[in-house]
């Protein structure tokens, strides 16, 4: 007991008389623990990392420079391989994990061989030390920078764990001209992820950065200028990694066996073969990455590599072939309408090309879309129950109001189906169309599809549907898509990560069904005398815009949909730049070229609507046959839907057998027939007679038959609908309004009403004018000698 006394006694007074050194040593500690619990900002956040862009296979795009002008991949210490972590202590820094950021034993070692002996320059230094002058940009070839480089090592252990120092040389160390870090050294020199590395890859990049210089001198890659050779590491780098390896095996005898692997040669890629592939996608997805706040270092595209390449190369043979004829750029894109990713997309046929403006993405640019917008008008009339495929359209001189539109060829084909009217481009049909439609109507149709930076709908009127408006090549390919995926509109996917959206359904499955089969029957430029339904099927359309300053040419193959657009970026207008003629044979030059490509391409399943039916028409007209229609066919159709009534252009007349004549019942003994006659409107009949075009014109019919009153009611084509109309003071009395209509075959007179009172009559295909006594609002009725009437309101206003 007493010795126990005494010993703590003893204690006591020791603590007492060394009392402030231990209080000292206490606070160091807690300032030691302060300063490493403390917050700091981590290593990685210290410089900036390249962007690896890669397709969706794997093959890299672009590996971009950071900001200070580097290749730089930060890749956290637990994705870096084992071999390429121990390559580097055994090589760097032995005693790594003991020694507080210095090794005073190397740096003795080093200033004796330095400054005492005047060997080779030796520095002694540490990875602590290494990744102080890298971060730091010390210079340590004196003993003050060397003093600088030891305390900044210090300050590193002390504010960081082994781990993060490590994690942050291996992300900081120097590969050659401006690579740094193992991570962008992996995949500039072996196209792959530091993380896939091979051991004789990872010891390879353990050895470089000691010594990058001389390891990787220009001499490296020499052999790749001989025909047929790779490009392989150099003598000096293969004997520092012999080395390496030989020390390796000793701690390491169960590598042996890799021996023979490491006495291969080891392909090294140039850094000046670093690829630049689909420059105006990748420079589209690093702007999108920076728009929405984030740069991943890796990302991973929808971008095929390969249908980039053969894209590319069909739009570079294309226009050398097409020089002549002025023909220069051209833009592509392919979109996967399975999953709404872009597979190719070529921004212009030369991207280092000035003199085109190469470096503009042309499947953004907002072009005027000429006629390729028609199916989708189309579609939306089918889903409005205004026609169906067979539906008879009129392609006839029409206004509409103020506007006047005419056929691309200048010229009028009368009665057309709506299959004709879509794959012949007709215009007039389409802008009766879009008269037509309501809740929504086309413009409102586009503004609901996304269509961005629209002006207003008074500015487009109802030229919208013939090009009137500007649309990009990407939203134009989004809009074919949408039928290809029955009516439901998607997203575009750029990235492999990008959430797969579930669609905003805008067309019914039906009109989408029947849109496609319509665009079907569109014939091959190329193919008039090979058997179409051999091949699998394209749905497409061409488009010219005003002034031929865009070609265009949208389609449907397969699982794909192509838009290739022909034009300049400057918007100089050239007489070649039509679409059937200039964009579509490029078109099918990309499609046939894909099709040989990949030979498993196979049309998708599309099955037909249960909703969907298919009804007998009268060819003539597009309406149900009545009992004197001599030829019919089949159409697609929605009951509840699609236009339904009985045509009534074929109708009988019965004639007196010996004179021909019209007969009026009773018909008595007299020998009678009965005739069947077409009876087209007055404006079909005026179009006919212009192409030359025989039609027999019915007789008149003085009597009342119950034949001739089955026909069409008189349609007003003046007074313009929703005009309206101004009288000057000053001539008011030379003010007239043209009264014009469009009557049926049957009507041989047509009379003329404002407000109830009569103006005057006039045969069919006339004009009778009327001049208003006053300001204010009128009613103009048109009635045939059938009693068949139609209305109009019509505004008239009064200025000084």
């Amino acid at each position: 007991m007493s010795i126990l006394i005494r010993v703590a006694g003893a204690v006591v007074r020791s603590v007492r008389r060394h009392q402030n050194k231990l209080m000292a040593l206490l606070l160091l500690a807690i300032v030691l623990v302060g300063v490493r619990v403390w917050p700091h900002i981590p290593l990685s956040q210290h410089a900036s990392s390249s962007t690896a862009v890669y397709d969706s296979r794997g093959k890299l795009l672009r590996l971009t420079l950071t900001s200070d002008d580097k290749y730089r991949i930060w890749v956290p210490l637990a994705q870096m391989p084992p071999a390429l972590i121990d390559g580097v202590l055994l090589q760097e820094d032995q005693w790594f994990r003991y020694h507080a950021g210095f090794n005073p034993l190397s740096l003795v070692r080093g200033g004796w061989v330095t400054y005492v002996r005047g060997g080779n320059r030796q520095g002694g230094s540490t990875i602590t030390m290494q990744l102080a002058r890298l971060m730091y940009r010390l210079n340590t070839r004196t003993p003050a920078g060397k003093l600088r480089q030891v305390l900044r090592a210090i300050e590193l252990e002390l504010c960081y764990s082994k781990n993060d120092i490590l994690e942050a040389y291996l992300n900081y160390a120097p590969y050659g001209r401006n690579i740094e870090g193992a991570g962008a050294a992996s995949v500039v020199y072996f196209d792959k992820t530091v993380a896939s590395a091979t051991l004789p890859e990872a010891l390879a990049l353990a050895v470089i950065p000691q010594d990058p210089t001389r390891r990787l001198r220009e001499e490296t890659f020499a052999t790749s200028a001989a025909p047929g050779a790779v490009d392989t590491i150099n003598t000096r780098l293969s004997a520092s990694r012999a080395r390496l390896f030989e020390r390796w095996i000793a701690r390491h005898p169960e590598d042996a066996e890799n021996t023979a692997l490491m006495q291969l040669p080891l392909k090294l890629r140039p850094p000046q073969k670093l690829p630049f592939e689909a420059p105006h996608f990748v420079e589209q997805v690093l702007a999108e990455q920076r728009g929405a706040g984030r740069v991943d270092s890796r990302i991973a595209t929808t971008l095929d590599l390969n249908m980039q390449k053969n894209i590319e190369l069909q739009l570079r043979q294309y226009i050398q072939r097409q020089q002549a004829r002025g023909v220069r750029n051209a833009s592509a894109l392919l979109l996967d309408t399975r999953d709404m990713g872009i597979k190719a997309l070529v921004g212009s046929v030369d991207y280092f090309d000035s003199s085109i403006a190469g470096q503009v993405n042309g499947t953004l640019a907002k072009r005027s879309p000429g006629s390729t917008l028609k199916p989708l008008l189309y579609a939306l009339a089918m889903d409005e129950g205004l026609l169906h495929p067979m539906t008879v359209l009129r392609d006839v001189p029409t206004s509409f109001g103020p506007f006047t539109p005419e056929n691309f060829d200048g010229r009028f084909l009368g009665p057309i189906t709506a299959t004709d009217a879509l794959i012949r481009s007709r215009n007039i049909p389409a802008v009766a169309i879009s008269a037509k439609l309501a809740r929504p109507n086309f413009y409102e149709f586009l503004r609901n599809a996304g269509i961005s930076r629209m002006a207003s709908e008074q500015y487009y009127g109802l030229g919208l549907v013939l090009g009137g408006g500007e649309v990009s090549m990407q939203e134009l390919a989004r809009l074919y898509a949408m039928l290809a995926n029955r009516g439901e509109m998607r997203s575009v996917r750029l990235t492999s990560d990008a959430p797969q959206n579930i669609g905003v359904r805008l067309l019914s499955d039906e009109a989408s069904f029947m849109t496609l089969d319509m665009l079907r029957q569109n014939p091959r430029p190329d193919d008039l005398l090979a058997h179409e339904s051999a091949r699998p099927p394209i749905y497409w359309k061409t488009g010219t815009s005003w002034g031929f300053h865009d070609a265009w040419t949208a389609g449907i193959f397969g699982p794909y949909v192509l838009v290739v657009w022909i034009g300049n970026f400057d918007n100089q207008a050239n007489p070649a730049f039509i679409g059937i003629e200039a964009a579509a044979p490029l078109f099918f030059r990309i499609v046939d070229s894909i099709r040989a490509q990949d030979a498993s391409l196979a049309e998708p399943v599309r099955t037909t609507p249960r909703n969907l039916k298919k009804v007998e028409v009268c060819l003539a007209s597009g309406e149900l046959p009545n009992a004197w229609c001599p030829q019919r066919g089949m159409t697609w159709f929605i009951p509840g839907r699609s236009p339904i009534r009985v045509s009534t252009i074929h109708r009988p007349i019965v004639v007196d057998a010996r004179s021909g004549k019209p007969l009026c019942p009773p018909y008595g003994d007299i020998p009678t027939r009965t005739d069947v006659y077409e009876f087209w409107p007055s404006d079909m009949m005026r179009v006919f007679a212009q192409a030359g075009i025989p039609r027999r014109a019915p007789p008149a019919v003085d009597c009342s038959s119950g034949s001739a009153d089955d026909g069409q009611a008189p349609q007003i084509g003046s007074p313009l609908r929703g005009s309206i109309y101004t009288l000057r003071a000053q001539h008011a009395d030379e003010a007239r309004v043209a009264l014009s209509a469009t009557v049926d075959a049957s009507a041989q007179a047509l009379y003329w009403f404002v407000d109830d009172g009569f103006v005057g009559s006039a045969k069919p295909g006339e004009t009778l004018f009327w001049q208003p006594s006053s300001a204010g609002s009128f009613s103009v009725r048109a009635v045939d000698d059938h009693g068949r009437a139609d209305q109009r309101e019509v505004r008239v206003t009064r200025v000084e």
